[in-house]
C-alpha cells in the first residue's frame, strides 16, 4: 500500500495565542498585559482540531433563505448550518462583541482586539455580526432610552439563537444596513425614506443593497427623514410581538465570507426608532464605522497571521532537494517576508486599539487619522500575503480541504467593507487637514529614532503632509502608504529584535513598500525572522 510521505501534519491542536511571539508582547505592551491568562485560554480552545473543524463546516454547509413558509406566508429567516451558532457561542462567552463597554478598563479594546484577532484565523465570517454589535454601542448611546432597553443584551455573553423578539431573548446581536445600489458609500445619496409616527417613530420605506447578518435582532440603519438623511434602529420585530416589515429578498453568493449570510432586503413601512439628532444621521452613526474599521484592520492582520503560520509550518515539515523548504535560502527570505508583512500589521494594529481605550488630544488623532489609514494598508496588503502564502504550500495549498483556499477568498473583503480603499485614503486627507495639531501628533508618534532609513521616510512623510501635497487627492494613497509604512517602521524599531526592525527599514521604506515577497536584501537575517513566526507552542 502506498506510504504518504514528506508531508507535514496540520497544524492542530496548538495555542493561537501562546504560540505568538509578537502578539503576546503588543498585548502587553499596549495595556491589556492583565488579560493574558484569559486570551490564553481563547487560544488553546480556538486551536483544537473541533473547532477548526467549525470553521471549515460554517463555509461548506453555508447558509439558507427561507423567503415563505409552504403556505405562503412570508418568513424571512436564514438558517446557519450549527457550526456557525456554535462558532458565536464561543465568541460571546468571549466577550468579543462587546465586553469593552460591559467592562471598561485601561487595554479592554487591545485585550478584545487580541481575541477578535484570533476568531479571525479560524473562522471570519461570524466576526462580522461580533464586529457590527461592538461598534453600535457609541452609537445607541445617542439615544439613552434605546440604550437602556438595548445595552444589557447586548452586553450578555449567554448566546441565544432564537428568532423571537429580543425582549424575550437573553441576548441580542446587531447588524447595520446603509449601502444602496444606486450609491454604494455616497450615503448622502440614500432613497430609504423614513416617515414620521410620532414620539420618534417612523415607517421605513425602501431597500438596502447589502444588509450583512440579517437574522441579527436590530439593525441600525439611514434614512431619509423629513429633516434629512438620519439613524434608526430597526428591531427584527416590532415592540407588539409582530415580525417587522423587512423582506429579505435574496442572500448574496459572494467570492468569500461565505459562512456569513449577506441580504438584499426592502422595507415595507419597517418600524424603527430614531437614533441621535434627525438630520444628522452620518455625524451619529460615524462612531460605529469608526469601530468596525477598526475591527477590518483586526481581521485582515489575523487573516496574514494565519497565512504565514500555515506557510511556515509548511515550509519546517516538507523537504526538497535534500532540505527542508525552510531552509532554503530563497524560500527563507518569502517566509521572513511574509512574517515581516505579518508583524508590521500586528504590531500597528494593536497599536491602534490602545488609542480606542485612550481619551487624551493624542488618542483622539490616531483615532481619526490612523484608523482609516491603517485599514487602507493592512487590507490592500492581506490578499498578497495569502496569496504568497498559499504558493508555498503548493498543491497542496490550493485544494478545498487546506484552509489556505478560504483565507485567499477571505482576504479582499475587509478592503471593501467600511468604505473601499479610495473613501479611506480621502478620509484620512479630510482628518489630517479638519483635526487640531493632527501632524504635531503624527510627528510624536513617529519619534525620532536613530535609523537613518526611517528619518528619511519621515522627512518624505513631511515633504507630502506640506499644505499643497495633502490637497491633492491624487496622491492620496501615495501619501498613506507612507504614513502607515513610516509607523510601521517606527513601532517595530522601538519594540522588534534587530532583525526585524532592520529587514523593514531595509525593504519598505523609501521604495514601494514591499511590491512582491521575497526580495530582501542581502544582509538581513531571513532565518532569525522566519523562526519568529513560528508557532511555538
Amino acid at each position: 500500500m502506498f506510504e504518504v510521505q514528506n508531508q507535514p501534519l496540520p497544524l492542530e491542536p496548538y495555542n493561537l495565542f501562546a504560540s505568538d511571539a509578537v502578539l503576546g508582547a503588543a498585548v502587553e505592551r499596549e495595556g491589556a498585559g492583565w488579560a493574558k491568562g484569559e486570551l490564553s485560554a481563547l487560544g488553546a480552545t480556538l486551536g483544537r482540531p473541533d473547532t477548526v473543524r467549525l470553521g471549515f463546516d460554517a463555509n461548506k454547509f453555508t447558509p439558507q433563505l427561507r423567503t415563505l413558509d409552504r403556505y405562503g406566508h412570508r418568513l424571512d429567516e436564514v438558517e446557519f448550518h450549527p457550526a456557525w451558532h456554535d462558532l458565536l457561542t464561543l465568541a460571546l462567552k468571549a466577550g468579543l462583541h462587546s465586553s469593552p463597554w460591559a467592562d471598561p478598563k485601561p487595554g479592554a479594546h487591545v485585550a478584545r482586539a487580541a481575541g477578535t484577532y484570533m476568531l479571525g484565523q479560524i473562522e471570519s465570517g461570524v466576526y462580522c455580526p461580533i464586529a457590527m454589535t461592538y461598534g453600535s454601542v457609541p452609537t445607541l448611546r445617542h439615544a439613552p432610552a434605546i440604550a437602556a432597553e438595548w445595552l444589557p443584551r447586548i452586553f450578555s455573553r449567554d448566546y441565544d439563537r432564537a428568532f423571537c423578539p429580543a425582549k424575550l431573548k437573553t441576548s441580542a446581536l446587531l447588524g447595520m444596513g446603509m449601502t444602496e445600489n444606486q450609491g454604494g458609500s455616497d450615503l448622502r445619496t440614500n432613497s430609504t425614506r423614513a416617515e414620521p409616527a410620532g414620539n420618534g417613530i417612523f415607517h421605513l420605506h425602501g431597500h438596502k443593497w447589502f444588509m450583512s447578518a440579517p437574522m441579527c435582532d436590530a439593525f441600525l440603519v439611514l434614512a431619509q427623514s423629513p429633516k434629512g438623511l438620519s439613524c434608526f434602529l430597526m428591531p427584527r420585530w416590532t415592540p407588539d410581538g409582530e415580525r417587522n416589515a423587512i423582506e429579505i429578498l435574496r442572500l448574496k453568493d459572494k467570492l468569500g465570507n461565505r459562512s456569513n449570510a449577506s441580504s438584499e432586503v426592502e422595507f415595507h413601512g419597517a418600524y424603527a426608532q430614531l437614533v441621535g439628532e434627525e438630520g444628522r444621521g452620518i455625524p451619529t452613526i460615524i462612531e460605529m464605522g469608526s469601530h468596525t474599521r477598526l475591527d477590518c484592520c483586526i481581521g485582515s492582520s489575523g487573516l496574514m497571521r494565519q497565512a504565514v503560520v500555515q506557510a511556515v509550518h509548511h515550509a519546517r515539515h516538507r523537504a526538497a532537494f535534500q532540505k527542508k523548504l525552510i531552509d532554503q535560502p530563497l524560500m527563507t527570505n518569502v517566509l521572513a517576508d511574509l512574517a515581516l508583512e505579518s508583524e508590521a500589521a500586528t504590531v500597528l494594529t494593536m497599536r491602534l486599539a490602545r488609542a480606542y481605550d485612550e481619551d487624551d488630544e493624542g488618542a483622539q488623532v490616531i483615532r481619526r487619522v490612523v484608523t482609516p489609514a491603517a485599514k487602507f494598508w493592512i487590507c490592500k496588503r492581506t490578499p498578497f500575503a495569502t496569496y504568497e502564502a498559499m504558493e508555498v504550500l503548493g498543491g497542496s495549498g490550493y485544494i478545498e480541504e487546506s484552509i489556505m483556499p478560504r483565507l485567499y477568498r477571505e482576504a479582499p473583503v475587509n478592503s471593501i467593507w467600511e468604505g473601499s480603499g479610495n473613501i479611506m485614503c480621502l478620509d484620512v486627507l479630510r482628518a489630517i487637514e479638519r483635526t487640531p495639531n493632527a501632524v504635531d501628533v503624527l510627528h510624536h508618534e513617529l519619534g525620532d529614532g536613530d535609523d537613518a532609513r526611517l528619518k528619511a521616510s519621515t522627512n518624505q512623510l513631511d515633504r507630502r503632509l506640506a499644505a499643497r501635497d495633502r490637497n491633492d487627492e491624487s496622491q492620496a494613497r501615495a501619501l498613506v502608504r507612507e504614513l502607515v509604512l513610516a509607523l510601521q517602521g517606527a513601532l517595530l524599531t522601538k519594540h522588534a529584535p534587530a532583525a526585524v526592525a532592520d529587514a523593514f527599514c531595509a525593504s519598505r521604506l523609501g521604495g514601494e513598500g514591499g511590491s512582491a515577497f521575497g526580495l530582501l536584501p542581502r544582509g538581513v537575517d531571513f532565518r532569525a525572522i522566519a523562526a519568529r513566526a513560528v508557532p511555538q507552542n
